[in-house]
C-alpha cells in the first residue's frame, strides 16, 4: 500500500499571512534556543515556519517559467539528481518576507561567530544594507531557490558560496508533507574539524513548513586554544517515492 495520499485526500490548507504577519511569527520564535542549537551542532529546527497554504502556493508556482531567473538540472553539473530554480526579481511575497525578517536576528548570531574565529567581517542589522554590499561586490544575482526531487533523486554534499560576500547561515523549508508528498529524502549534514573523522547527522524534518537554520560553511567549536573551525555541507538523501519540493534561502546574492 502507498504511504502518500492523493490530491484529494490532502487538508484545505489554511489562508496564507501577510509580509507583516510573517515578519510577527519570525519575531515569535525562541530566538535563544535557535541559537543554542546553532551554537552546538550548526543547525537548528524551526518546526512549521511556513504555513501549509503558503507552502502548496510555492510548489504551484514552480511551473511558471516567468517567476525564474535560471534552472540547474542537477545531473548534468555532478550535483546530484534533480532540478532546482533561482528566483528571479521580484521575489515571491512569501520568500521576501521570510528572508527580511530572519536575516537581523541570523545576523547577531553571525557576527558573535566571526568573533569566536576572529574573522573580521562584520553583518549590518537590516537585510538590505547587506544586499547592498553584495551588489557594490558585483554580487546582483537572487539567490533564493526551490527545489524539486523525483524518486531515486538526491543532492550531493555541498556548500552554497556564490562569491566573496558570504553570509554564514541560511535556511531551508521543506514544502512538501513527508509520508503524504514522499518517502524518503532527508535532510543531511556533515562536519569536520581539522583533520578528525567527519561526523553525519539526518536532520529530522518531520511536517509540511519545517525549516531548518543551518552553517554554510562553517562554524565555531570550542578547542584548547580558543575557538576551532569546522567545515560544514549539507545535502539531502536519495528519495524513495512521490515528489518532494523545498525552498531554500540563501541571504547573499551571487555574481
Amino acid at each position: 500500500m502507498s504511504l502518500l495520499l492523493s490530491t484529494a485526500d490532502r487538508p484545505t490548507p489554511e489562508p496564507p499571512d501577510t509580509a507583516e504577519a510573517v515578519a510577527d511569527r519570525v519575531a515569535a520564535l525562541d530566538w535563544r534556543t535557535i541559537a543554542a542549537d546553532l551554537d552546538q551542532r550548526g543547525h537548528a529546527v524551526i518546526p512549521h515556519l511556513a504555513r501549509s497554504a503558503e507552502c502548496e502556493a510555492l510548489v504551484d508556482l514552480y511551473p511558471r517559467d516567468a517567476a525564474y531567473r535560471k534552472t540547474i538540472t542537477m545531473a548534468r553539473h555532478g550535483f546530484g539528481r534533480g532540478e532546482y530554480r533561482y528566483y528571479a526579481h521580484p521575489l515571491p511575497p512569501l520568500v521576501a518576507a521570510l528572508r527580511g525578517a530572519l536575516y537581523p536576528p541570523l545576523a547577531g548570531i553571525a557576527n558573535r561567530w566571526n568573533a569566536a574565529l576572529r574573522i573580521d567581517v562584520r553583518y549590518p542589522p537590516q537585510h538590505a544594507d547587506f544586499l547592498r554590499r553584495c551588489h557594490e561586490a558585483g554580487q546582483c544575482r537572487p539567490t533564493p531557490l526551490i527545489l524539486r526531487y523525483g524518486p531515486g533523486d538526491h543532492n550531493c554534499l555541498h556548500q552554497d558560496l556564490y562569491g566573496p560576500e558570504v553570509f554564514p547561515l541560511q535556511v531551508a523549508v521543506l514544502l512538501s508533507a513527508p509520508g503524504r508528498d514522499h518517502t524518503g529524502g532527508e535532510f543531511v549534514m556533515t562536519e569536520r574539524i581539522g583533520h578528525s573523522a567527519t561526523r553525519a547527522e539526518v536532520v529530522p524534518l518531520a511536517q509540511q513548513g519545517d525549516a531548518v537554520v543551518f552553517a554554510v560553511h562553517h562554524r565555531p567549536v570550542p578547542g584548547a586554544r580558543g575557538a576551532r573551525r569546522a567545515e560544514l555541507r549539507h545535502g539531502v538523501s536519495a528519495l524513495h517515492t512521490g515528489r518532494r519540493h523545498a525552498l531554500g534561502i540563501i541571504f547573499h546574492d551571487a555574481s
